[in-house]
């Protein structure tokens, strides 16, 4: 007989911490519908008020145990109070790092700003999440840490230098982290999202790309949840440290 005992318990054992919440139509949001409607109270972070509070009252009307905190996850101060609420509804069990955005533009044209917006971002916003996050995952026994990683993670693109470089940092910062900590009971993950999501941030800059791509030429976002599920309930003998996901379609 297979002993599954490095299993994450399908009954709840912990909270769901998501850092990188905006709109309803978004991955964020989605990774929490998932793990709520599989029973797990979540709390969701993010830098726009309005919205995370309408995507609150969404989850909340599911039925789903949720509570939200407006921050920015780049400060340690402030993502030492989305830890802080998480635990409240439930001992932390996964923590997400989602957050970040991406403002392509011509190498040359790129200020010392704006490289550096990206870097805080997405670098120093994985690191705040993993440092504030891991000591509750130490002490509730084990737990999962997630970071959303994208093609930039892998390759830079002409005109996304900002990016490619945060996200680059980002993904050796999971690899680092999953060296250290797996072997403590963390199960550190870094999903590389090639191709464009199907949410609002995208298709409200470019509303026409989904006609474009044709049907399921982008990544839905249910489906991307989908693999956090799965990631957070691997069994410990065949932990999966890079996933990357694209649409069936989509070339590389």
């Amino acid at each position: 007989m297979n002993d599954r005992s490095g299993l994450e318990p399908t009954a709840v054992q912990g909270s769901v911490l998501i850092a990188g919440v905006g709109a309803s139509n978004g991955l964020g949001a989605a990774i929490a519908r998932r793990f709520a409607a599989g029973g797990y109270p979540v709390a969701i972070a993010g830098r726009n008020a309005e919205k995370l509070a309408a995507t609150a009252a969404e989850l909340a009307a599911t039925g789903a145990k949720v509570t939200h905190v407006v921050g920015d996850a780049s400060s340690a101060a402030d993502v030492a109070r989305f830890v802080e609420a998480a635990g409240k509804l439930a001992p932390l069990a996964m923590a997400v790092h989602n957050a970040g955005s991406n403002r392509p533009a011509p190498f040359l044209k790129v200020t010392e700003q704006r490289f550096e917006e990206h870097w805080r971002e997405h670098a120093l916003g994985g690191f705040q999440l993993a440092q504030a996050a891991i000591p509750a995952l130490l002490a509730r026994g084990g737990g999962t840490l997630v970071f959303t990683g994208a093609s930039g993670s892998l390759r830079g693109k002409a005109n996304y230098s900002p990016f490619a470089s945060a996200k680059a940092a980002l993904r050796a910062l999971a690899q680092s982290v999953a060296r250290e900590f797996g072997p403590q009971g963390i199960h550190v993950g870094h999903v590389v999202v090639d191709g464009g999501i199907e949410g609002d941030r995208l298709l409200s800059v470019r509303p026409q790309l989904k006609d474009d791509r044709g049907p399921d030429g982008l990544l839905n976002i249910a489906a991307i949840a989908d693999a956090y599920w799965v990631l957070h309930h691997q069994h410990r003998s065949a932990w999966t440290l890079e996933l990357d996901l694209r649409p069936w379609a989509e070339s590389f």
